[in-house]
Order: C-alpha cells, then structure tokens, then sequence
C-alpha cells in the first residue's frame, strides 16, 4: 500500500509539472490539439515517470501545497522559456508583414482568438515546422525528463531572481527576430533607395506605384532564399532557451538570495 501511495503521490506531482509545460511550450500548447489528447499525453508521460522520479535522491514525494507549487512552477518556467520561440516568430512576421506592404492583412489566430497580421502567422506556422521536422520537440521531452534530476519532485521554489531573469530574457525576443527578418529587412532598403534614385532621374516615373510590387517581389525572392538558413537559426535559439530554463531551475536556494 506504500508503495502504491508513492507512486501516485509521484505521478501527481510529475502530471503537475508536465501540464504546466503541456499548457505554454511551442507545438504542444497549439489551440489545434484538442485538450483531451493533451490531457491523456500528460497522464501517460507522468505515468511512464512516476517510478522513475520517486527513485531518484533528494526526491520528497508528498502532496502539498508547497509542493504542488513548486512542480507547477518548474513547467510554469519551462513553458514560458519557449513560447518566447512563437514570440519571436511573430514579432519577426510582423516586421516583415510592415515591409512587405501586408501590414493591414490580418487573420484570426486560432490558438490566441485575435486577429495576427499574416506574415506573423505564417512565420509562426514555419517555425512550428522546423521545431518539428528538427526532432526539437523529442529534446523538449528529453530535456523535461532531465529536469527531474536537476529538480527532484518537491524541491523547487521559484525565487523573485529566477523570475525577473525570465522577464529580462523576454528582451531578448526582439534582437531575435530582427536578426531573423534582417536579409528581407536590406532588400526592401535596397528597393527603397533604388526607387527613390529613380524617381529622381526621372521625375515622371509613377514612383509610387512601383515601390509596393517592387518591395513585394523582392522581399518574398529573399525570403525563400533565407529559409534554408532558418532551422539553424530557430535549433540554437531552441537550445539556448531550453539551457535558460534549465539555470534557473536549478539555481540553488543561496542564490535566490542574491537579488536583494
């Protein structure tokens, strides 16, 4: 009967973390899995887990307060460290949407149930692809599974440093996706100063008229060239979050005192 109650005390508390991974990580929290698939994954992962996180040391299998918040706080961190992946995607969609004239074209998101520009959906679409056809959402698995070593069950407590470091990483996000929407970003200058040369030259040329297309064309030709140089890109922006998630995680209790 003990070991029975330890193992459903372990695989609660694994279900805890996994779920709050589940409910924010890029692929896994799409609004296109239903709830009921992600809920019966989470079960099945908690439960293949549980032997495995009760045996390891420092492990302090019980239910509380403390420790369930604990366990959700480990996913919570896990989850947020990489839907900053679907952030930046979108924000580099909306810069290139911005110079491609798509600005104003907007679609309903169905994983937010708001309006995104286009661009910005499609980038986040063909970042959902290369995290899957990259195999990154196996080493998102792994790497949860290796948290449990890192953090044994109940002995995690989220410290005001570790939070503030996921907010200033938050930051980040933006020199990300101008890094990622940089080539399109020169071509559509390009286009701009040659247009503009031209209308100076002749004054009669419909400048106006030319500048929309002529961006347009030239930004999606450079675009597609610039794909093949994105799985890199989007796997060590991958990893780097999964090891920023993994630091704060196991920041020890000393140096959650740092901040003050």
């Amino acid at each position: 009967m003990a070991d029975w109650t330890t193992f459903l005390s372990a695989m609660a508390l694994a279900l805890v973390r996994i779920s709050g991974m589940v409910a924010f990580a890029p692929f896994l929290s799409s609004a296109s899995i239903p709830v009921r698939v992600k809920a019966v994954f989470s079960g099945a992962v908690a439960f293949l887990l549980a032997p495995f996180v009760a045996s390891l040391p420092h492990a302090q299998v019980r239910i509380d307060f403390s420790s369930l918040i604990g366990e959700f706080a480990v996913g919570l961190v896990y989850g947020l460290s990489l839907a900053l992946l679907n952030e930046m995607m979108l924000f580099a969609g909306q810069i290139a949407g911005l110079q491609l004239s798509f600005s104003l074209v907007n679609l309903l998101d169905p994983g937010s149930s708001i309006e995104t520009p286009l661009m910005g959906e499609l980038f986040q679409l063909m970042g959902t692809l290369v995290v899957i056809s990259a195999g990154l959402d196996r080493i998102l698995l792994a790497s949860m599974v290796r948290s449990f070593r890192a953090v044994p069950l109940g002995a995690f407590a989220l410290a005001p440093p570790a939070a503030v470091a996921l907010v200033r990483a938050a930051g980040g996000i933006f020199l990300a996706a101008l890094e990622l929407a940089a080539p399109l970003l020169a071509a559509t200058l390009l286009v701009d100063l040659a247009v503009a040369l031209l209308g100076k030259l002749s004054p009669q040329l419909p400048v106006m008229m030319l500048t929309v297309p002529l961006k347009t064309l030239a930004g999606l030709v450079i675009l597609s060239g610039a794909l093949a140089l994105w799985p890199r890109f989007i796997e060590a922006r991958f990893a780097s979050l999964l090891d920023m998630a993994q630091r704060l995680i196991s920041m020890p209790a000393s140096a959650h005192g740092l901040g003050g």
